[in-house]
């Protein structure tokens, strides 16, 4: 319940709602990342929330595909996370920012050496004519960077979204849900409920 959310800032209920989907959820950090084109038509798509601090979420991806031109076009987005066996839903809107070099670096160290190699292989949301075109792209580069470190390619990164509001609901009986809402203001944070 939102009882349960005596903080006056969202990022520390957020932390403990999201361990505590990780107890029912395998994919807790899952989420739907919404954009829109410079014309103003929305897409969404899932994505994986990759690092959270008190700046924002963080996703990464390939900065050539169709989110990342919409987010560098239009730099404005919307989270939601929803996790079904808690009855719990959080939405999160902002702008979005590119994370530094240094801080998409340090977390493609971390991937799966075939999940770098991916990233280099992959154009994503591109056109591509058959699954063998990708197969041969993927050995390609397994064979350019056959052992050490696999470099961070250039179109790969992430992004921040740089919360100006967040949105906690919870399931109660009758559609009489419950809802807290976190605003910035300058530094800090405006907390109101909402009608379900």
């Amino acid at each position: 319940m939102l009882d349960e959310i005596p903080e006056r800032e969202p990022f520390v209920p957020f932390r403990r709602w999201l361990d505590e989907a990780w107890q029912g959820e395998p994919n807790a950090h899952a989420l739907i990342l919404a954009s829109a084109t410079p014309e103003g038509r929305p897409s969404a798509r899932a994505v994986l929330l990759n690092g959270l601090d008190d700046r924002g979420f963080v996703f990464y991806t390939n900065l050539e595909s169709r989110k990342s031109k919409e987010l560098l076009s239009n730099p404005h987005s919307a989270m939601c996370f929803l996790w079904k066996s808690l009855n719990r839903q959080v939405r999160v809107e902002g702008p979005v920012e590119v994370v530094a070099d240094d801080e998409a670096d340090a977390y493609f160290a971390t991937r799966p050496r075939d999940s770098q190699i991916g990233a280099w292989a992959s154009d994503q949301s591109q056109p591509l004519t058959s699954r063998t075109e990708l197969e041969t792209r993927v050995a390609e580069f397994a064979l350019r960077f056959p052992e050490g470190a696999v470099p961070r390619p250039p179109h790969w990164s992430g992004f921040r979204l740089v919360p100006v509001s967040i949105e906690f609901w919870q399931e109660r009986p009758f559609r009489l849900h419950d809802r807290l809402l976190f605003v910035r203001e300058g530094t800090g944070w405006r907390r109101e409920r909402l009608y379900p």
